[in-house]
């Protein structure tokens, strides 16, 4: 297992988990600038990051220090700002600025008031210093009907000047429009998530569009699910892609086997399934434990976690 502290990576007891997504999948080498921002930084870990062509997004998972990783997410607001326009930004996912969403999230040591404190101050610095509006979300939001990411990010890129004119969508950092080649950005403190997806056997994404609207919470389907359907032109295939955001509650077995029984009414079948980012193990030992029927199975029984 990886030991943070025997490396000297980290000197306090205290970790946070940042994951920000950016709206650049496709310039790879505008992507490597990007990350940079997290490399070689005292206090702070790159762990992974992954881009989509067809969502043209890159996600990175980082961890360190809170100050350290306030501070490398700042650096990689400011070189997304330089390096991505977004007034010619097209992809699959939903999107409403070079850097998208930033989460934080309490890993050891730290409270959900940590990561909002720290998601308070990245908003802060950074719109002022490179004019980029912010909206708090999840735990983070200045109010109710700004918790859900998909209401804030209706409209996305095109849409956000005309609806950041209603006081009801005024940012809570940074200036009262869009970046104009940056656009907007949701900032805040948030639990553990899992993305992921399901590719079907077919090239309808209408069928892709017709399940993720069965399965999500907001149809009445899973109660920690969000999901849409996405077109991978790579592959010419259609996506069911999901965001589970309480796995310990919607189980990723759960919203596979779901995604399943609704294709079958199309006549379309599951060619495969992959996860976005980082996934927390003992969401994977619960698929585990599940197709295998394994009984009185504990996460004790792990050998890495016996090291």
């Amino acid at each position: 297992m990886l030991n943070l502290y025997a490396e000297g990576l980290f000197r306090l007891n205290q970790i946070l988990e940042c994951v920000p997504n950016f709206s650049e999948g496709r310039d790879l080498e505008k992507v490597e600038k990007i990350v940079d921002a997290f490399r070689g930084r005292q206090g702070v870990k790159l762990l992974d990051y992954s881009s989509d062509g067809d969502h043209n997004r890159t996600v990175v998972t980082a961890i360190g220090e809170p100050e350290a990783l306030r501070d490398a997410v700042v650096d990689a607001v400011g070189l997304a700002v330089d390096l991505i326009d977004m007034t010619k930004h097209e992809g699959q996912h939903p999107r409403m600025g070079c850097v998208d969403v930033i989460p934080f999230i309490p890993v050891r040591g730290c409270s959900v008031d940590d990561a909002d404190r720290i998601a308070k101050e990245v908003a802060e610095i950074a719109s002022n210093r490179f004019g980029q509006p912010f909206f708090l979300y999840e735990n983070s939001a200045s109010a109710p009907h700004r918790k859900d990411l998909s209401d804030i990010r209706k409209g996305q890129f095109e849409g956000m000047a005309q609806k950041m004119t209603d006081p009801l969508w005024r940012p809570d950092f940074g200036p009262d429009t869009i970046h104009p080649t940056g656009g907007a950005t949701a900032i805040g403190a948030r639990p553990p998530l899992v993305a992921y997806n399901v590719n079907l056997a077919t090239s309808d994404v209408g069928i892709a569009a017709k399940i993720a609207g069965v399965v999500r919470n907001a149809g009445g389907g899973l109660r920690h699910c969000k999901a849409l359907g996405v077109m991978l032109e790579d592959r010419n295939i259609a996506q069911v892609s999901m965001n589970l955001t309480d796995f310990s509650k919607t189980a990723l077995y759960r919203a596979f086997e779901m995604v399943k029984m609704e294709a079958r009414r199309f006549g379309v079948g599951v060619v495969g399934s992959e996860v976005v980012g980082l996934v927390p193990m003992a969401a994977l030992i619960d698929c585990a434990s599940y197709y295998l029927q394994l009984e009185g199975f504990s996460v004790d029984q792990v050998l890495e976690n016996r090291l």
